[in-house]
């Protein structure tokens, strides 16, 4: 996105294989992209200078939204790489003058499509919604999200968890633009929040607070690891640098989201460019600088569909290849892939409950 922020500064055996199958229709070759030679694009780029890249699977058609400046665009392929050329249909205009319009993001609930994007100006930035039966067309007017204390919100999302709907956003905590936070809210409908808003992340570790002004945690995706236990995967550092970068947060076994000490950290980026914020273990990128603001591309959109342990699958993001200035301007859409790493442990120090938790964790791929 090019926010006011930033210039101002998922059993059995069987299960689990024909859910590979499912998910394997877009190839982990396909979705990497061919190898670089040296005319080549970097590994996973696509034609397309954009942004915020969201998508899910229907079938074996690819969706994609984008933003247009003054609406929102979907775009429908056989692959994730196909997106980039397909042609871009509006579904949505800001004919009443809502002001920016940044990161759409489309979900799939009760076989219904809805959109969630963000626009305002400056400190009025809020969260709208819209929906339609079909993917493409039939979008009715905006409808503002009532989240709870009304405070500026970006880069918000809809997920089902243990049978309860969720949405996760990243906002301020008063109306000053200090940092960026990630907050969830119990939903009763896929457009009505219920019961409070609860932090579940702020940017307090040191490989999130390299590039501040404001200190950033955004765009949040939420995915089940082979465990059944939630994860959150949200991008740090501005965007508008090249510490952009993806880490994790994720949720004890039988931890509740809304409890911020159910909640432990990847101990630096999972998926960066630059290896002084790299948690141990993780390399930098070898194509791109500042990855971020990602998409997992799962079958519906939904969790439940979130891959098992073993291949790697298919997941989008945007960066800037290097050897190119890092500006938003040079931002593209990438396709990449993405697979589960056990046995990883997640430390904290200095906060309630046990210091430490170890389960699964994630490893991207350009």
């Amino acid at each position: 996105m090019r926010p006011f922020r930033r210039s101002s500064a998922l059993g059995a055996l069987a299960l689990a294989g024909a859910l590979t199958a499912t998910l394997l229709l877009s190839s982990p070759d396909t979705a990497q992209g061919a190898p670089p030679t040296p005319e080549a694009a970097p590994a996973g780029q696509t034609s397309l200078r954009a942004a915020d890249p969201s998508a899910l699977r229907v079938s074996s058609t690819y969706v994609g939204v984008q933003s247009t400046g003054g609406g929102i665009a979907v775009r429908q392929a056989s692959s994730t790489d196909g997106l980039a050329t397909a042609p871009a249909r509006q579904v949505w205009s800001d004919t009443r003058g809502r002001g920016e319009v940044w990161a759409p993001e489309i979900v799939m609930d009760g076989g219904r499509y809805y959109i969630y994007f963000t626009a305002g100006v400056g400190a009025a930035h809020r969260m709208f919604v819209i929906s339609s039966a079909t993917s493409d067309s039939g979008y009715g007017a905006e409808t503002q999200l009532a989240l709870p204390d009304d405070k500026w919100a970006i880069d918000g999302t809809l997920f089902t968890f243990n049978g309860q709907r969720w949405f996760v956003w990243s906002g301020w905590a008063g109306d000053t633009n200090v940092e960026q936070n990630l907050y969830i809210a119990r939903m009763s409908s896929p457009t009505q929040p219920t019961g409070a808003r609860h932090i579940i992340s702020q940017p307090r570790e040191s490989w999130e607070r390299v590039v501040g002004n404001p200190f950033i945690n955004e765009s949040p995706e939420a995915i089940k690891d082979p465990n059944g236990q939630l994860h959150i995967v949200y991008s740090a550092n501005g965007s508008w640098s090249e510490q952009y970068c993806l880490a994790d947060l994720r949720l004890r076994a039988g931890g509740d989201p809304t409890h911020v000490w159910d909640w432990y950290k990847s101990n630096g980026c999972l998926f960066g460019s630059n290896r002084s914020t790299m948690m141990k273990g993780w390399d930098p990128t070898l194509y791109v600088n500042g990855p971020g603001h990602h998409t997992f591309v799962l079958l519906h959109g939904d969790i439940a569909t979130s891959p098992p342990a073993g291949p790697r699958f298919p997941s989008m993001f945007h960066a800037v290849p290097k050897g190119t200035p890092y500006a938003w301007a040079n931002r593209h859409w990438y396709t990449g892939t993405f697979t589960w790493r056990g046995n990883t442990t997640y430390s904290r120090a200095n906060v309630p409950g046990p210091n430490t938790d170890t389960g699964w964790s994630l490893k991207f791929f350009e």
